[in-house]
């Protein structure tokens, strides 16, 4: 039978964690006011309750560490404080700010984070400001990128960041506010002047500066530039020089986890520590300087690598298990999983929300809890065996523990995991150790020529089998749609089914299937939702004109010829929407044509509905009643120019300037008549009666 006893920690985290995503959910459950109020009266009762034994603490510590979770996460919201940028009454003509992250680059632009200090209002005071801004420097403008920690003067007003403007489209504006970043900027030269040089803070000043050169001097030793953005991305977790193909590559062969700096790269570099330094380990004290060496190179790792969540997770779990070994304290791995976890979010409880966070959690327990389960079924003798099993244990234990969250996340699985992770595991070891030498070798010029040579012949191997993988027919199951219940669900029915065949209890068999069954309503539900309807989508994609009418997984998609061949813009506003109507087959149109030297305007009817698309200088026909008028390009003016056309729903297509289409609403307004601008509302989505 299970007992909750020796897992104190394990209680505590999950309380906590459950008072942070209270406060992410329902930040106003309790004020910051009624939350210490009670976290106070509740750390009282259990004292006293602790000390005169009249009922049992625990119920009441645990309450007490709810609370504090829920506390905790109305402290690091930023936005709750009086001087944020967001609480400016008056507009802004200015602003001071700190960048606190180095550049990274992108296609056309620098982005880098700063932090306000100060605003100028349009009256000419200056006031102080808090909050933190999402800047874009123009490369047109800015060949270098400015330099973590410059203090820069900033003309204009920064812009709330927007919700999704589109069916399905990723929360930008809320992945932003975990990290309490609630404004963008897109800058040229004449809006930017920059005030003073700063080191911002000195640790992460060392090491952004510290990871520079390193990156620096693999780039120098290694040829090739996807074996660059390879080794930069997999000793340094610096992604920016990965292209797509690479990323899809490794996406398919399900190796992805490599290339995201976690639990596996930190355990090598633990491991050789204890190997390099195994003699210290003879005496009390030499314990004690291993742990502290131990410690000091796992934190030294994850500030050159930027403190992503997986290694901070990582890092922390070994450092207790650094300190544990000398004080010869046996540990049990999951009060270790549940102390890292809360003293990372006691720093920052917004961790909770990163998927690199949920990811290597939930891999890592998935790995201790399942890996040792699958290796008893088969303890062949042969060593190299042995190690292939070990391997294929470990990839299938955390793959069935993480799947749900990779197909919600990434909507994709990719099946030959278990035979790419023989490999991909071995190799990422091999160029992690050869890189850390190279990286520590780097001023002997002959040895550091070698290692680079070396390490260019295990990326460029490696990436021959990723690819390799990739091109086997079927590596990746792609298009699969969950929502956040079902994703929970999954998990739900991943518990209960390995809990069955460990204890081979009936009722958790019962429990497993009446999981599914589930599941399996839901699906039908959104099948008969958002799936088998008529649907009409016209989407807002900023310059563009995008439509799309879809039933029971076919669509007809028009779109201006820059929109279909601009992967990354049909992959961000238009995908989301085709995974949750579940289309699989869609009929391309090019409404580039539609803005010919002689206009025209498409007529069509669709499910007993008439459809014009007008996109030029014409008037569409008047003989015929007009339910949607899709209007784009600044074909009007003005709606007087549509003469005596009655449409029941008039949409502005995003391909309108702005302008315009503010224009157009405010006649419409004073008209009476339904116009729907998609670049003032979002995408206009309808449906239409079976």
């Amino acid at each position: 039978m299970f007992q909750w006893v020796p897992y104190s920690f394990v209680r505590i985290a999950f309380f906590f964690i459950a008072g942070i995503l209270t406060g992410i959910y329902q930040p106003d459950f309790l004020s910051e006011y009624q939350a210490g109020a009670l976290l106070i009266t509740l750390a009282g009762a259990y004292f006293l309750a602790t000390r005169w034994r009249i009922i049992n603490p625990g119920p009441l510590g645990l309450l007490a560490v709810f609370v504090s979770g829920h506390l905790n996460l109305l402290y690091h919201t930023d936005a709750r404080t009086a001087t944020h940028l967001s609480h400016v009454a008056k507009p802004v003509a200015s602003y001071s700010v700190q960048l606190t992250e180095p550049a990274e680059e992108k296609a056309n632009s620098w982005k880098q984070t700063g932090s306000v200090q100060a605003v100028r209002l349009t009256t000419g005071e200056w006031t102080n400001a808090t909050g933190n801004v999402l800047l874009y420097f123009a490369k047109a403008d800015f060949s270098e990128p400015f330099r973590y920690g410059d203090v820069l003067l900033i003309k204009g007003s920064p812009n709330h960041l927007e919700p999704p403007a589109n069916p399905g489209e990723f929360d930008y504006k809320r992945f932003l506010s975990f990290r309490n970043i609630s404004h963008q900027h897109h800058l040229r030269r004449s809006s930017v002047h920059h005030v003073a040089s700063s080191s911002g803070n000195p640790v992460l000043a060392a090491g952004y500066s510290i990871r520079k050169n390193a990156q620096h001097l693999l780039n120098t030793r290694i040829d090739g530039s996807q074996e660059q953005a390879i080794a930069s991305a997999l000793i340094l977790g610096v992604k920016d020089g990965l292209d797509n193909d690479l990323s899809q590559a490794y996406a398919a062969a399900g190796a992805m986890h490599v290339l995201a700096v976690s639990g596996l790269h930190v355990g090598i570099i633990y491991g050789l520590v204890l190997i390099l330094l195994r003699p210290l380990m003879r005496t009390k004290k030499g314990k004690w300087i291993l742990a502290a060496i131990s410690i000091l190179l796992l934190w030294g790792y994850a500030m050159v690598t930027g403190f992503s969540p997986s290694v901070l997770r990582a890092v922390t779990m070994f450092s207790f298990v650094a300190i544990a070994r000398p004080l010869e304290y046996r540990t049990n791995i999951y009060n270790i999983l549940g102390v890292s976890a809360f003293v990372l979010l006691l720093v920052n409880p917004y961790l909770v929300m990163s998927v690199g966070f949920q990811l290597s959690y939930l891999a890592v327990i998935g790995i201790v809890y399942l890996q040792p389960e699958f290796y008893r079924l088969w303890s062949p003798k042969p060593y190299f065996l042995d190690k292939v099993w070990q391997i294929t244990c470990v990839s299938l234990a955390a793959q069935l523990a993480t799947f749900s969250l990779g197909i919600l996340y990434f909507h994709q699985f990719p099946v030959y995991f278990l035979f790419s992770n023989l490999f991909v595991i071995p190799g990422a070891i091999a160029i992690l150790i050869t890189g850390i030498l190279l990286l520590g070798t780097g001023y002997i010029p002959v040895l550091a020529e070698g290692l680079g040579v070396l390490l260019t012949w295990l990326i460029k191997g490696l990436n021959y089998l990723v690819f390799f993988v990739e091109k086997l027919p079927m590596s990746m199951v792609e298009n699969i749609y969950i929502s956040t219940f079902q994703c929970w669900l999954l998990i739900l029915l991943v518990v209960c089914f390995v809990l069955f065949i460990q204890y081979r209890k009936f009722n958790l068999l019962v429990a497993a299937t009446g999981v599914a069954l589930v599941f399996g309503a839901v699906q039908w539900h959104h099948h008969f939702s958002e799936i088998k309807p008529a649907k009409l989508v016209v989407f807002n994609v900023a310059g563009f004109s995008a439509l799309e009418l879809s039933e029971n997984g076919h669509s007809r998609f028009y779109a201006d010829t820059g929109l279909l061949y601009n992967p990354d813009r049909m992959r961000f506003h238009i995908r989301p929407n085709r995974l949750i109507s579940g289309i699989y087959s869609t009929e391309i149109n090019d409404s580039s044509a539609l803005t010919s030297p002689v206009p025209q305007a498409v007529v069509f009817r669709w499910k007993q509905k008439v459809i014009v698309i007008l996109q030029g200088a014409v008037t569409p026909p008047q003989n015929i009643p007009i339910d949607y008028l899709i209007i784009g390009n600044n074909a009007i003016q003005s709606l007087h120019e549509l003469g005596a056309i009655h449409a029941a729903v008039i949409i502005l297509d995003s391909s309108n300037s702005k302008g315009v289409a503010h224009r157009l609403l405010n006649e419409a307004k004073s008209r009476s008549l339904k116009v729907h601008s998609v670049l003032h509302t979002g995408a206009f989505v309808t449906q239409f009666a079976l």
